[in-house]
């Protein structure tokens, strides 16, 4: 198992599958998804936190992807986790830890001791997941369809 920057031109395939998953595991449906849009963005923002963008392989395979950045909320710099994802095979394997693990280490190096993410209220294995690593529920955001949570990097949670 190892972590592998995500080259945009050599990984696009890999990246819009599972972010395409992701839409819909978390809710029901990827008809929102907009594959071009989702490229610019990964690309710009890659540019910007290349340490952020990671695939996690398995014998030279994408079995996992990360994204995380940095950005501004209410007066503060927060890290932000954009993506969690786990090819549905190795969901519950434990290999999400070492996705989080790196993500602490992330946030620690851009000096952030808050993170954030959005997860769908019915997607019941991310809370959980997130739960479990000490992350809390701050708010609905989005007229209901996401929940945002924030998590502490000092504590390791």
């Amino acid at each position: 198992m190892n972590l592998q920057k995500i080259d945009v031109d050599k990984h696009r395939d890999v990246i819009i599958s599972f972010r395409r998953d992701s839409f819909k595991v978390s809710f029901g449906t990827d008809q929102d998804f907009d594959e071009d849009e989702y490229v610019r963005w990964v690309q710009n923002q890659s540019a910007l936190f290349p340490d952020g963008f990671i695939l996690l392989m398995e014998k030279g395979v994408p079995i996992g992807q990360l994204e995380l950045t940095v950005k501004d909320y209410e007066d503060s710099k927060i890290g932000y986790v954009n993506l969690y994802y786990l090819i549905t095979e190795r969901r519950g394997s434990g290999l999400g830890n070492k996705l989080h693990q790196y993500s602490l280490q992330f946030f620690r190096t851009h000096g952030v001791s808050e993170y954030h993410l959005r997860v769908s209220p019915s997607n019941h294995q991310a809370l959980g997941f997130y739960r479990g690593n000490g992350m809390t529920v701050l708010k609905r955001e989005l007229d209901g369809k996401v929940l945002r949570m924030m998590g502490r990097v000092e504590n390791g949670l």
